[in-house]
């Protein structure tokens, strides 16, 4: 169905690219625009957030991209004279058969059951949750009935008349001598009701931009960047059409202690040079408890001890990772006199044992 909003807005404007640019530029602004005005990490961007959401619902469809551009080189006027009021013999039928229904069958197709949209968003993580896996909330934009018309898209105090063309039918009947072909009304464009005065608040469309909260479960060991589908959980379908996917872009905040190498968890522990010179123990921190290591005695700056079961949990074929966690000697920049003292007899000895 072609809504008013369609003449009234530039949906490449609001998603900031040209009307000639590619699906993959399309997606690529809008998936930079949700990032950076997601109502989760920029609380008071929600209308800006379903405005681009909106617009990407549009012009990322393929199918609807080809009725948009089409109805904004046609324009509302070039729609007016549907019915007889206004000049349309330069409108060219053929090319609207994919908005209107068809010149033919036009009824039959305006009802046909009709797939769901797909809807993108962005969830942002920290570090431990990206590594055990969580259920969060995400807000979807929706569209619901108009709360000020009641979805009629009439003004309230009027009302939704009746077709005069179709006598609200939506379809018009053609008879060909021995066939009879059916066509979308051009009075009403197969709604079957005429409105005189729209709705203000939803320009006669009686649809209006809601949102809902959508339960994602967020499985262990996701790593940022990564897309999770969310079967049925998109757009709902029309005329008993199945809904739609969800498809949720996961962005994992750094954390200023774990890092990840694949499956394992990495951090660092530090040590003096004396204590990685005798051996010592030192206790590190994990992502759910504290752990104690040994520092065998000779141990070297940069050296890499493993503990096992300490990473990502282990997940259908994957299996359990372990933390890695990386020994730095430290090396003392300034020395008491007597440090120095003790450092040379200790090079002193050193350099004897091995020249013996």
């Amino acid at each position: 169905m072609v809504e008013q909003s369609w003449f009234e807005k530039d949906f490449y404007k609001v998603l900031g690219v040209s009307d000639t640019a590619t699906d993959k530029e399309i997606t690529r602004a809008y998936r930079k625009l949700a990032k950076e005005l997601h109502p989760d990490t920029n609380p008071g961007q929600e209308e800006r957030f379903k405005e681009i959401t909106a617009a990407y619902d549009v012009v990322g469809d393929a199918t609807k991209r080809k009725e948009y551009d089409e109805v904004r080189r046609v324009g509302p006027a070039g729609f007016s004279g549907f019915g007889g009021a206004g000049n349309y013999s330069n409108v060219d039928f053929s090319d609207l058969s994919d908005i209107f229904g068809g010149m033919f069958g036009g009824g039959a197709r305006r009802n046909r059951a009709r797939r769901g949209e797909n809807i993108e968003t962005v969830v942002h993580l920290n570090f431990r949750d990206a590594i055990f896996g969580v259920t969060t909330s995400v807000s979807l934009p929706s569209r619901d009935n108009c709360r000020n018309c009641q979805g009629s898209g009439a003004a309230p105090g009027t009302a939704v008349t009746a077709c005069p063309t179709c006598q609200g039918r939506g379809v018009l009947a053609d008879d060909q001598g021995g066939f009879s072909f059916s066509r979308t009304c051009p009075s009403c464009q197969g709604r079957g009701g005429r409105i005189e005065r729209p709705c203000s608040s939803c320009g006669g469309t009686g649809r209006e931009a809601s949102s809902r909260k959508v339960q994602v479960r967020i499985p262990a060991g996701v790593e940022d960047g990564q897309q999770i589908r969310v079967k049925g959980k998109g757009a709902p379908g029309q005329h008993g059409g199945a809904p739609g996917d969800l498809y949720v872009s996961v962005t994992v905040t750094p954390d200023p202690h774990f890092s990840r190498k694949g499956r394992h968890v990495t951090t660092s522990t530090k040590v003096s040079v004396t204590e990685a010179m005798l051996g010592t123990t030192v206790t590190v921190p994990t992502l759910d408890e504290v752990v104690t290591l040994k520092i065998a005695p000779g141990t070297q700056s940069g050296t890499t001890m493993r503990v096992r079961g300490r990473g990502v949990p282990a997940s259908g074929k994957h299996p359990q990772g372990d933390l890695l966690v990386t020994v730095q000697v430290q090396i003392p920049t300034k020395l008491s006199d007597e440090q120095r003292s003790v450092v040379e007899k200790l090079h002193v000895a050193l350099a004897k044992e091995q020249h013996d």
